[in-house]
């Protein structure tokens, strides 16, 4: 397998991630501090996953927007999974921290 993702792939993707962690820091942020992070994590390695392997067989005609070896809009549909899994670990610590009713 040949990895052809570029510097400046490497920098959208962080990009993105940013901004997605940001995004979910504003929505779901009231129930930890620090959800930014491990948001913005999981969508630079679910974005890396998609383009490099998912994706990776596809030649450059194949895929378009091609930025220097990152699938762009295939990465966006990475956004849609990293939603789904703060949601569901927002549920999970919210779940936790609440105390029962006596």
């Amino acid at each position: 397998m040949q990895w052809d993702l570029g510097l400046q792939g490497v920098g959208l993707l962080v990009a993105m991630s940013l901004v997605a962690g940001v995004v979910v820091q504003f929505v779901w942020g009231r129930t930890a501090r620090w959800l930014w992070l491990p948001a913005a994590a999981v969508l630079f390695a679910i974005g890396a996953l998609i383009s490099e392997v998912w994706f990776g067989w596809a030649t450059q005609e194949d895929l378009q927007p091609n930025i220097d070896g990152l699938s762009f809009d295939e990465v966006l549909l990475g956004m849609v999974g990293c939603v789904a899994i703060t949601g569901l670990a927002r549920f999970v610590v919210r779940r936790r921290t609440r105390t029962p009713a006596a």
